[in-house]
């Protein structure tokens, strides 16, 4: 099995190369988007398949500190690419729930609104005035 990332670790420094064949654009900003409170973010395209991804630490770090800084950075990526590909394929069904839900909202017009009250409708008297329910006292 290939590796889809390459690595080089210096003083609290991380470069990873990522084959954008196997990792999105969208879904590396988006993994780089959680790590802003965690680390400075860089990157550079190495070629129109490749992108160089340097995590800078925010404090001084060991190696095994940047170590999992990377392994956190590479299951946000996961993440990042699972919600991307599941949106990609989700797409039409979200499409037709918004167009039902906004084509059932336009069929009603101030003419076809009842607003006459029936009391047999409120069961729990939830919409009966304050007033009407306790009288004219004030809350304590």
């Amino acid at each position: 099995m290939s590796k889809k990332y390459s690595e080089k670790i210096e003083k609290d420094k991380i470069e990873f190369v990522f084959n954008l064949q196997n990792y999105s654009v969208d879904a590396l900003y988006g993994a780089a988007y959680a790590f802003l409170d965690k680390a400075y973010i860089f990157f550079d395209n190495k070629s129109p398949k490749k992108i160089l991804v340097s995590l800078k630490s925010k404090k001084n770090s060991t190696k095994k500190q940047l170590e999992n800084l990377k392994d956190e950075f590479l299951n946000e990526l996961l993440s990042c690419e699972t919600r991307a590909r599941l949106s990609k394929n989700n797409k039409k069904i979200r499409e037709f729930i918004v167009g039902q839900a906004l084509f059932s909202a336009v069929g009603e017009s101030e003419e076809d609104f009842d607003d006459s009250f029936n009391s047999e409708d409120d069961p729990l008297g939830i919409a009966v005035p304050w007033e009407e329910k306790y009288g004219n006292n004030k809350i304590s």
